[in-house]
């Protein structure tokens, strides 16, 4: 099971509030929409969150799982992959935004590591636990960067076939995250309605060492395939073995 409901228990202090936070599939929007804007708007300082930004309509949470795990979490009503809003000719950059938001990640495990042992990622809405647009931000597994690493060359745009940890995924190398490239345009054009969308789960991480110079892996894969995902959840790696070598 997801765990990200979790979160909310940085909002509390009781015990029976953390249990009320497992069953409240509101608990995301609620810190951020109650605790952290207000408390940007008022004070400039983001409450419960890492960082609110208004301009950019979005923030930065620290999950309560994981030694590095992050969350960005848009400030408007926006319930997830299979949202209208995502693809609107003036959403948010949200996965650009993300990808700059992973030094959250480093701090965390206090070392800079090499952008494709980093990574984004949204589950499907049939395999997450909260009904608020979540972005995760943390380590990529070291298994998985290694069976990524043959894809660092692909022509970039072209879609290629692989499995990842037993489960078939389509993988494409870009060269940025935003307007054409941007990871939710490219999924939705062959996944061109809500329902379909609802069903898709997407990671992002660095093509190589350096996303600037490398570009960036795409990785999607759906429930509507065979031997499919609707979470690429865990390709990532919540305790970050890599920061510590392994």
């Amino acid at each position: 099971m997801l765990r990200t409901v979790a979160a909310l228990a940085l909002a509390c202090t009781a015990a029976a509030c953390a249990r009320l936070a497992a069953v409240d599939s509101n608990a995301l929007w609620k810190i951020v929409d109650v605790r952290c804007v207000p408390s940007q708007q008022a004070t400039g300082t983001p409450g419960q969150c890492t960082i609110v930004n208004l301009d950019k309509r979005y923030a930065i949470l620290k999950d309560i799982v994981g030694r590095s795990q992050h969350l960005l979490i848009p400030t408007d009503r926006v319930n997830g992959i299979e949202s209208p809003f995502i693809l609107a000719p003036n959403a948010p950059d949200y996965w650009d935004d993300a990808w700059t938001s992973r030094l959250y990640v480093e701090k965390s495990v206090k070392r800079t590591l090499p952008d494709n042992q980093l990574g984004l990622e949204i589950n499907s809405q049939f395999r997450r636990s909260q009904n608020q647009l979540h972005i995760h931000i943390d380590c990529m597994q070291g298994k998985i960067s290694d069976a990524l690493a043959r894809h660092a060359k692909d022509a970039p745009s072209e879609w290629h076939w692989d499995t990842l940890d037993g489960q078939r995924y389509r993988i494409m190398r870009v060269t940025s995250l935003t307007q054409a490239d941007n990871p939710f345009r490219i999924v939705a054009r062959d996944n061109p309605n809500s329902q379909a969308m609802a069903m898709q789960t997407v990671l992002v991480t660095g093509a190589g060492p350096s996303a600037e110079q490398d570009g960036w892996l795409i990785v999607n894969s759906g429930l509507d395939i065979d031997n499919g995902s609707g979470t690429a959840e865990g390709l990532l790696d919540h305790a970050c073995r890599v920061a510590d070598g392994g």
